[in-house]
């Protein structure tokens, strides 16, 4: 895990997050603003786990346990997707707020698996 990437990561998912709840409580419809920021979200997302999967072979290794460190990135994964499904299905304010939170939820996955990757000893 390269750490600048994971901070920048962290700064998109939380920045997403807050735009999406900005405008969901704004009573704004899911539209290609918010669904797109959540794409760019997971969209770095699967750029960490090729990152995660070339870093070791480099000398990069995790600290911690890295059964942990793929079981947070693979629920990362799967958040912005079903939470894009759920706002393109159910189409009220409430689901941008969704997409917020989810993007929110990535930005504590993110530096939960930096915590894990760099600061646990081993």
């Amino acid at each position: 895990m390269i750490e600048w990437f994971a901070w920048a990561q962290f700064a998109v998912a939380l920045a997403a997050g807050l735009l999406c709840l900005t405008l969901g409580l704004a009573r704004r419809l899911p539209s290609d603003l918010t669904v797109g920021a959540l794409a760019l979200v997971e969209a770095l997302l699967l750029a960490q786990l090729v990152v995660a999967l070339i870093a070791p072979t480099v000398g990069n290794r995790a600290t911690g346990s890295v059964l942990e460190f793929y079981v947070y990135l693979v629920g990362a994964l799967l958040i912005p997707p079903f939470a894009a499904l759920w706002g393109l299905l159910e189409r009220t304010r409430w689901s941008t707020v969704v997409l917020g939170i989810a993007a929110l939820s990535v930005a504590v996955m993110v530096y939960r698996m930096l915590q894990i990757w760099t600061v646990q000893g081993v």
